[in-house]
């Protein structure tokens, strides 16, 4: 059954995410009066509260309602067969602004978007050509890369492994890059960490199928622990929590989170394993997408956030900052740099253009 989930713009400014609490909650309602201008969010499968990118894009639009003081509201997919219908229905609202969520909404927005050449859209995670539609995505393989070559610097076992929700370019493009950061530390220390998980070359390894179901990701996260893996990357959303609860059973296995601060964002419980978190900041990007159409230089230019315009980065290391030597932490910085500087390219299949 489809849900209609609908916040004020005054209740999203007043309800700010701090430190490990939950997303708000929308209110339920049936109708809403539509201001001059108003924007309306779709979020796919994973619902509002995945701790991964429809969370971010929800703050993001939250932020955007209160500096613009625009109406902003949110409707909640709960399953696949919501995409669509929710999408149809965010448009019938009569708002200028449409923000979809990921890869599974890319058919429906593009529908819409022929359909409603006047109403403006942005997609998040997927390339929709549209004259009407903003593309926002993110080269998460430079940061992915970072966090590589953290993980084989640390790693104890000399094994790391990392798994996805599903085999998409959103997120194989995470894996690509954690893969290629392990090699890099290891021809630069003569080092033979292993990475469990993921086949760059063949673009194939281990996934759970879905974005939802935690025990899933605990018992995958469990069967790559019980190989030997002490650190584990899971780009599976909601499901990313399992490999953390198998994690915080294991002595020694930390996670790496992805999408945003998995130690700011996880429960509380969970957080003492995060080594670190790649970062996607789509919170800014939303903000900066409203920002253009309602000065009226909107366009369909995909952004693309990378290491150089802060649209990508990996978070602190919080509790297990002990585990990260000055040195490692120092030729981090100089690869960052490197990235950014164009020496190091950081390319694969699903590389964002």
């Amino acid at each position: 059954m489809r849900r209609l989930i609908i916040v004020s713009a005054l209740a999203a400014a007043a309800l700010v995410l701090v430190g490990c609490a939950p997303a708000p909650t929308p209110a339920v309602t049936t109708d809403a009066t539509v201001p001059d201008y108003c924007a309306r969010m779709v979020t796919n499968s994973g619902g509002l509260e995945d701790r991964s990118f429809n969370q971010s894009s929800w703050e993001g639009l939250q932020e955007a309602a209160t500096k613009y003081s625009i109406d902003a509201d949110a409707l909640v997919s709960t399953s696949e067969t919501d995409l669509a219908p929710n999408v149809s229905q965010a448009v019938a609202t009569g708002c200028q602004f449409i923000l979809t969520v990921g890869y599974e909404l890319a058919d429906a927005t593009l529908a819409e978007a022929t359909a409603n050449p006047d109403v403006h859209f942005a997609i998040v995670d997927e390339f929709v050509d549209a004259p009407n539609v903003k593309p926002i995505v993110f080269d998460t393989a430079q940061a992915s890369f970072l966090a590589g070559y953290l993980a084989a610097g640390v790693s104890k076992t000399g094994i790391v492994a990392t798994f996805g929700g599903g085999n998409q370019p959103p997120v194989t493009l995470f894996l690509d890059g954690f893969v290629d950061g392990v090699a890099m530390y290891n021809d630069k220390h003569q080092a033979a960490v292993r990475v469990l998980g993921w086949d760059k070359t063949a673009q194939d390894g281990s996934f759970t199928g879905d974005f939802e179901d935690v025990n899933k990701g605990k018992a995958l996260a469990q069967s790559f622990i019980d190989q030997g893996a002490d650190i584990i990357m899971p780009v599976a959303g909601q499901v990313g929590q399992g490999a953390a609860a198998a994690a915080i059973e294991t002595p020694g296995v930390t996670i790496i989170w992805v999408d945003n601060d998995g130690f700011v964002t996880l429960p509380a419980q969970l957080q003492s394993v995060v080594l670190t978190s790649v970062l996607k900041n789509t919170s800014a990007a939303v903000i900066e997408t409203i920002g253009a159409d309602l000065d009226g230089s909107f366009d369909n230019e995909a952004f693309v956030g990378t290491l150089k315009n802060g649209g990508v980065e990996i978070a602190g290391f919080h509790d297990q900052a002990g585990l990260v030597p000055v040195e490692l932490s120092d030729e981090l910085d100089q690869i960052r740099a490197a990235i950014v500087a164009g020496i190091i390219a950081v390319t694969g299949p699903s590389t964002p253009q």
